[in-house]
């Protein structure tokens, strides 16, 4: 294929100069031009195909694998630190903020005893708009019904004869409330290390349920947790048991039968 030539003129003459090679042929190698014909591919001037394959298909299939790799020990890497971090985190906030959500899709746990005031010696009464732990073993005052609110042990404690709810006023004073709806009825359960438990109240952090000697209402800023006055002991009534049932869980096998439903008709 005979070369194409451009006549430029330079000096007052004119110069022959090679004419420059398209796009397509300037992405083409050295040496080679673009086949003639009904055929494909890269050819060589002498019209004979290349011998060897240019060395840049393995070049960038290198970079990719390498890219690949270095891709995936970053991830790695992130993965390792993201571990690190789980393991540092402190969950305590997290349960905090869940055990104080009401929990009102879980079935309630109703428990009937009796809470003996480690100072008086006797168990809290609910008479009614009146509170005291002055309350004999067994008396019909004294046995109350508590109820599970959420999963972070916090309670409603009403009492089984009068059906008043034990509870807190902004002012710290027990009183007994026929409506039980209020955060001022609600109290945390904690487990102390005597094993002895104290109420506090979830409304107002810090205050707890006490009493004194003689068995009258102590008020909840005048409370803390390390007070004999705010110990009890959870006791059940002489000749009862917990009303709560245990779960009971039946085996299904393949040749359980089926209770269909019977039509009404």
């Amino acid at each position: 294929m005979p070369k194409r030539v451009t006549r430029r003129r330079q000096g007052g003459r004119y110069h022959n100069f090679p004419a420059a090679r398209s796009g397509a042929e300037r992405s083409l190698p050295a040496g080679s031009l673009p086949c003639q014909g009904g055929g494909g591919g890269l050819h060589s001037a002498s019209g004979k195909p290349p011998t060897s394959p240019s060395p840049r298909p393995a070049m960038y299939s290198l970079l990719s694998a390498c890219t690949c790799l270095c891709l995936h020990f970053l991830l790695l890497c992130f993965q390792v630190q993201m571990f690190v971090a789980e393991e540092n985190v402190d969950f305590r906030i997290h349960v905090e903020n869940q055990t104080r959500a009401r929990d009102d899709v879980s079935r309630k746990q109703l428990r009937l005893y009796q809470l003996y005031s480690r100072t008086s010696g006797k168990h809290i009464q609910v008479l009614g708009r009146r509170i005291s732990a002055k309350g004999e073993d067994g008396d019909k005052y004294a046995q109350l019904l508590v109820e599970t609110d959420t999963f972070g042990s916090q309670v409603r404690i009403k009492g089984k004869e009068t059906d008043f709810y034990l509870c807190m006023n902004r002012k710290g004073k027990l009183v007994g409330k026929p409506d039980g709806t209020s955060k001022e009825c609600v109290f945390i359960e904690k487990v102390l290390e005597n094993n002895y438990t104290a109420l506090m109240s979830a409304k107002y952090s810090g205050w707890y349920v006490g009493f004194t000697k003689k068995g009258r209402p102590r008020k909840g800023p005048k409370t803390r947790e390390n007070q004999q006055d705010v110990h009890f002991m959870k006791r059940y009534p002489k000749g009862q048991v917990e009303i709560q049932k245990p779960f009971k869980y039946t085996t299904v096998t393949k040749r359980t039968k089926r209770i269909r439903p019977t039509n009404p008709s």
